[in-house]
């Protein structure tokens, strides 16, 4: 699944809200990256945390060549999956039933009532 796919599979809970479902994923992506960007550690329930972790310089070969190389000291994100999700993949658990947002009901009503009036003009 791409992001393109994510946002259309939360638009289905934003009653078809695709900009919505966006401006959501968007929003939680950029706190996420921010937050670990600054060393902070983000963590959530269930589902796992993310980290800066420092990856120290070491001795590195180039599997081309063979050549032995030195690799920079860099900082990379680090994700470690939480207790909840890790159940849910090794079948241990099972996810409930996925309930999509329907149509709002004032939604309904007025397109209900502007097809009565169209009929009524007729």
């Amino acid at each position: 699944m791409n992001k393109t796919q994510l946002i259309d599979a939360l638009a289905a809970r934003y009653e078809g809200n695709r900009k919505a479902a966006a401006h959501a994923l968007e929003s939680v992506l950029d706190t996420i990256t921010r937050e670990v960007a600054r060393g902070e550690k983000v963590a959530i329930t269930g589902f796992g945390s993310f980290e800066k972790k420092i990856r120290e310089a070491r001795t590195v070969r180039n599997p081309r060549t063979g050549e032995k190389m030195r690799a920079k000291k860099k900082a990379i994100p680090k994700f470690t999956p939480g207790a909840d999700l890790k159940a849910v993949i090794s079948g241990a658990k099972k996810l409930p039933k996925l309930t999509l947002a329907k149509a709002s009901a004032p939604a309904k009503k007025a397109a209900g009532a502007a097809s009565a009036a169209t009929k009524s003009v007729a």
